[in-house]
């Protein structure tokens, strides 16, 4: 085994580049999804983002990324090959995965876990939409800071992690990736690694791990 839980945040660049993660990994379920994507850029971010959740299965789970087979059902339907990602061999485990423009963030660790990622620049709206999803509150709060874009962004990557993990009352914490220009937001109890990246990584180093959440939420 490995670590208790993990969070990776990258870029698609970044996962892409690593040698030890490669297309040929993805199940077939997951490479017919992938021949209904037609812009490529989103294509290379949803490929990251799986290669990035089996090298985050690999570090706790001490497997090769390889090795690990997740898969996906859909708390609404009920069908497979899409919604929440689980760990049909570890099932004690959470697993969740984000991709936007470019990047890329993955998390696992015991229990519900949820993780989002978005670009720094990016400006969450219109404001009747983040009313109508978002606790009126913390959007009017968010909206009174001096810098509210940002701070709206803010909001909606949490509540992102939230929704994906499928519960509210989990440890949450989000912070800034200023070298990647990304915003994420982390839910899960933990407790998160903050260890670097195995030697078989250092070709790809960048591939950092998320900082470990401050205990709270």
């Amino acid at each position: 085994m490995g670590v208790a839980a993990d969070a990776l945040v990258a870029t698609t660049a970044e996962v892409l580049a690593c040698p030890d993660l490669d297309e040929g990994m993805l199940a077939p379920w997951e490479r017919r999804r992938l021949a209904g994507i037609r812009v490529p850029g989103r294509r290379d971010d949803v490929v990251a983002a799986r290669l990035l959740l089996r090298l985050c299965v690999s570090r706790v789970t001490g497997r090769l990324p390889r090795e690990v087979e997740p898969a996906q059902r859909c708390p609404g339907c009920g069908q497979d090959g899409h919604g929440r990602p689980y760990l049909p061999d570890h099932p004690g485990l959470g697993a969740s995965f984000s991709h936007a423009d470019g990047l890329a963030a993955t998390a696992v660790g015991p229990g519900p876990v949820g993780i989002d990622v978005e670009p720094l620049a990016r400006r969450p709206g219109p404001l009747p939409v983040l009313r109508r999803l978002l606790p009126e509150a913390e959007v009017d709060a968010a909206r009174a800071e001096p810098d509210p874009g940002p701070a709206l962004l803010r909001l909606w990557v949490r509540r992102e992690a939230l929704f994906k993990a499928g519960r509210d009352d989990v440890r949450l914490t989000g912070w800034t990736d200023h070298r990647r220009g990304a915003v994420v937001a982390l839910a899960g109890s933990g407790p998160w690694s903050g260890a670097g990246p195995g030697p078989a990584l250092s070709p790809a180093s960048a591939l950092s791990p998320a900082p470990a959440p401050p205990s709270g939420r």
